[in-house]
């Protein structure tokens, strides 16, 4: 006779966090949308994108895959180590150059990056301009 138990372990929910997306420029074109309401399961900006990214094809607007596609071209070089508590986010969680993801106003590098926690009815902003040059 075995020992082992057939009783498994009971499902845990996971958390589903609904927050306001506002949407400018190029991913406002592609959404369809300035602003929505947007539920995901989990409580991470992380979770957030993933979930989102899979609803609307934006990922290849807003996140940068190598340091080059998160740098600007033609600008001073950045100091060694940025003032006060400014940071770059860790490779793979950078946005494009001149794309932005803000929580509640604040650009997520300055916050936990993809790891900010989200609230029930934060703000989140997937910023990415139509730029005209002359």
């Amino acid at each position: 006779m075995s020992t082992e138990s057939t009783e498994c372990e009971p499902d845990r929910e996971r958390p589903r966090t609904t927050v306001t997306v506002r949407c400018t420029g190029h991913v406002r074109e592609a959404v369809g949308a300035h602003e929505l309401e947007f539920t995901f399961e989990g409580r991470r900006l992380r979770e957030f994108l993933e979930a989102f990214f899979e609803e609307y094809d934006v990922a290849d607007l807003l996140v940068a895959e190598t340091e080059a596609d998160a740098t600007a071209r033609g600008w001073a070089d950045p100091p060694e180590s940025l003032p006060g508590t400014w940071r770059k986010n860790p490779p793979g969680e950078q946005t494009r150059t001149y794309a932005r993801v803000c929580v509640n106003g604040r650009f997520n590098e300055h916050a936990d990056g993809f790891e900010t926690v989200l609230e029930d009815g934060d703000r989140v902003a997937l910023i990415y301009p139509f730029m005209f040059c002359c």
